[in-house]
């Protein structure tokens, strides 16, 4: 969707599974409803407004198919550092990352090798995208603001 030849590493590309997602993404966004892109989710944000992944890293997923932690480090000011404004251990299991990001994105945290860990839109609406999955841990400060966003609504 961004004119990179795929990596072997990648596996095979779903395509039908990121049309409809990225079709839901602008849908989303033109609807200007709050959005969570969460870890594949928050890729194809990216890639929805422009942007480009790095299509393999390593490090960020310990053990295939088992959920590791690493810390984050928020940008301050930002959406994500307003809800977490300190450096926090979350829950990870991904290989690819923003590479370029998209049209209007702000990078809102990142891992302690650079890796962008969050990315958000000004708003409003509430965009924000997490390459953690918030859902696997304790730590309910990005799922409390996206409901905060969506009651507000």
């Amino acid at each position: 969707h961004y004119g990179a030849a795929p990596d072997p590493r990648t596996g095979p590309p779903a395509r039908a599974r990121d049309t409809w997602e990225l079709a839901l993404i602008r849908a989303a966004l033109e609807a200007g409803v709050p959005l969570l892109g969460i870890c594949r989710g928050m890729q194809l944000l990216n890639v929805a407004l422009g942007g480009t992944l790095v299509q393999h890293i390593d490090g960020h997923a310990e053990v295939p198919g088992v959920f590791g932690h690493h810390a984050v480090k928020p940008v301050p000011g930002t959406v994500y550092g307003d809800l977490a404004p300190e450096e926090t251990s979350v829950p990870t299991f991904h290989h690819q990352a923003v590479d370029r990001l998209g049209e209007g994105l702000l990078a809102s945290a990142h891992a302690s090798d650079g890796t962008v860990e969050a990315v958000e839109l000004p708003g409003p609406p509430w965009v924000l995208g997490v390459q953690w999955h918030p859902e696997m841990g304790t730590d309910l400060r990005v799922m409390r603001g996206l409901v905060a966003a969506a009651s507000a609504r």
